[in-house]
């Protein structure tokens, strides 16, 4: 899932992920309103003044009754087919929401994810993630900010990878230099690549 401000990077994107040795067909969807379409229920306003109406549901409908069955028809897809949901921020946080809602998805690739967000850890913690393959990754610089809601997102990320491994996902955590808006289109191409390689 993908908004306007992350679409003019998107081609270096594709190209990062074009190094690993997998094949694979990347289908970004725009979401129109952003804090809306991706949050999965409502919350205040954080930074300025847009609050967050919590319309995942509607966005992961979407998702697997349109989007998913055209892409596969369309593209004479296998019906085993791996599929990885992926974004940054509350794309990412999107991704991770959506797979304690299904068990559609091989993998999760969650790039500097929202896990700041208002009540998600103790929502996994009674609807736990089902995919079994999930890359998770952080700023270093993005726990340190005047925010206290979003100062979270750093103990929040630790403990859910901690978590995750405890219950045998197969799960990494990389922490990336710099704050949440440094090398986003970088960081989600690092995510979906190793999302799609195989690990023991």
């Amino acid at each position: 899932m993908t908004g306007e401000h992350e679409l003019q990077s998107m081609d270096y994107e594709v190209a990062t992920i074009e190094q690993s040795s997998r094949n694979f067909l990347f289908a970004a969807i725009p979401v129109e309103s952003w804090n809306d379409a991706l949050s999965p229920w409502e919350a205040p306003a954080v930074w300025g003044k847009q609050g967050f109406s919590g319309k995942a549901g509607d966005a992961l409908r979407f998702l697997t009754e349109q989007v998913m069955p055209t892409l596969k028809q369309q593209f004479e897809l296998s019906e085993n087919v791996k599929i990885i949901l992926g974004g940054y921020s509350l794309a990412g946080l999107f991704a991770l929401w959506a797979s304690t809602q299904t068990n559609l998805f091989y993998g999760v690739a969650a790039a500097s994810p929202s896990v700041w967000f208002p009540g998600w850890m103790e929502f996994e913690q009674r609807h736990p993630i089902q995919t079994q393959h999930i890359y998770l990754s952080l700023g270093d610089k993005e726990e340190h900010t005047k925010s206290t809601v979003m100062a979270a997102v750093g103990d929040n990320i630790r403990a859910l990878h901690s978590q995750l491994t405890a219950r045998g996902v197969d799960c990494t955590l990389e922490w990336n230099s710099g704050g949440h808006f440094k090398d986003a289109d970088l960081r989600t191409a690092k995510a979906f690549r190793w999302t799609m390689e195989e690990h023991t």
